[in-house]
């Protein structure tokens, strides 16, 4: 069993949290490698709906969401689901997340997501020109639709919420959202157009590139599944599923919907579960989409890509090894031709990916319980993507001994 040479920095994890992390951590000047069990993209990164959201401030546990729950629950095919083989396995976690659901809680986690927000705002733009990707930023908006006035007037307790933050939003009769986004189907009566919403012209791709970027400033990416980490003196030493250990000075745990059988390994008890997301990414032609179209009564969005249109969202809280049920895209898709009469809907590519969620809608960034030189880096949720820029600022922070711009308290680790 050999010792590989240590780099300052090792990132288990190649998706845009951890490429994010790794570029910025390189750009401190320190020795990064990064590890991943299947390599760049692979995961979630590269099929989510390619949003930075940065007015999404609300977390997914919420009043809004129990009133919505039990509805949406009966529906096995509906925006939110628990395969009856995963409920009494997730019971700890429904728990959690509904306790979260409490009104100072939420506007605890509410503050602490606007904050992560405003820092990836901030940080997004000098990210991108700083690794050639700035041309893959768009500015085109999000439009929510809702069916009818009673679902407009229910959502705006949630409008008045951005509105304390300063976000901007315009709120639209039917006319309006047509000249925003023409097609839509008349029982869209209501809508609400945010323009600080952007987009990627295509989240995988950007993965990517990010990858040939930090390859290009002289980092390593290797492919290897880590299945334990050992806090020793001066370091820490990773081991892998082919009985290798290699060590670094310093290890960030990025590892998406897999950090939490990670963690344990050090003693740290994370409660993450995993969010299944499925989609349906059609031919360019399908549609003539002019925005990001969100309907948020059924749990989906439809988003232009460069690769295509993307019909995809819900939330399946199923774990990692159940097998996917496609049938959920199919239902989606179902939904987006009856909403869009003007969809095409052949030829498209279906996706199942994991997102990784903790039951408060925050992530955990902060040092492991274990060791400083262990920093976590994951469950960010339907907001990896949003989240990179600001994610990579604090955790190259942290590897610096460098006081974070914001307060991060609120994502410790160990909060739960």
């Amino acid at each position: 069993m050999s010792v590989e040479p240590s780099p300052d920095v090792v990132v288990i994890g190649a998706g845009v949290i951890g490429l994010s992390v790794a570029i910025a951590a390189r750009a401190r000047g320190l020795s990064v490698a990064v590890l991943d069990r299947e390599g760049p993209s692979a995961g979630a990164s590269a099929g989510n709906a390619g949003a930075f959201a940065f007015t999404d401030i609300l977390p997914l546990a919420s009043p809004g969401i129990l009133r919505k729950a039990p509805k949406w629950l009966v529906d096995p095919l509906g925006p939110l689901t628990v395969p009856p083989s995963y409920a009494l396995r997730i019971a700890p976690w429904m728990v959690r997340f509904w306790r979260a659901c409490a009104p100072a809680r939420v506007a605890h986690s509410t503050a602490a997501q606007t904050a992560l927000m405003d820092l990836s705002k901030a940080e997004l733009e000098p990210f991108l020109a700083g690794t050639g990707t700035l041309a893959m930023l768009r500015k085109e908006g999000n439009l929510q639709v809702y069916e009818g006035e009673r679902e407009f007037k229910a959502s705006l307790a949630g409008w008045a919420a951005r509105e304390r933050h300063g976000i901007e939003f315009h709120h639209l009769d039917a006319a309006g959202m047509a000249e925003i986004q023409p097609g839509l189907a008349p029982r869209f009566t209501h809508g609400t157009f945010t323009p600080g919403w952007y987009s990627v012209t295509d989240p995988k791709l950007f993965t990517l590139a990010l990858a040939d970027h930090f390859r290009e400033q002289g980092g390593r990416i290797e492919q290897g599944e880590v299945t334990a980490l050992r806090p020793v003196e001066g370091g820490v030493e990773i081991v892998t599923a082919d009985g290798g250990v290699r060590r670094a000075g310093r290890v960030v745990l990025a590892a998406g919907a897999f950090s939490h059988r990670i963690a344990r390994t050090i003693g740290e008890a994370v409660p993450l579960e995993t969010e299944r997301g499925y989609n349906t990414t059609l031919p360019s032609d399908a549609f003539d989409l002019r925005t990001q179209v969100t309907f948020g009564g059924h749990g989906f969005v439809v988003t232009r890509l460069s690769t295509g249109i993307r019909v995809g969202g819900a939330v399946e809280l199923g774990g990692l090894d159940l097998p996917p049920n496609f049938r959920r895209s199919e239902a989606m898709l179902e939904k987006a031709r009856a909403f869009l009469p003007g969809l095409k809907p052949d030829g498209g590519t279906q996706w199942m990916g994991f997102r990784p969620s903790l039951p408060d809608s925050l992530p955990a960034l902060g040092y492991a319980r274990a060791t400083p030189r262990i920093v976590h880096a994951f469950g960010h949720g339907h907001l990896g993507l949003t989240q990179s820029p600001g994610t990579a600022r604090i955790v190259a922070d942290l590897l610096s001994m460098t006081p974070p711009p914001i307060d991060i308290s609120a994502f410790s680790p160990q909060r739960f």
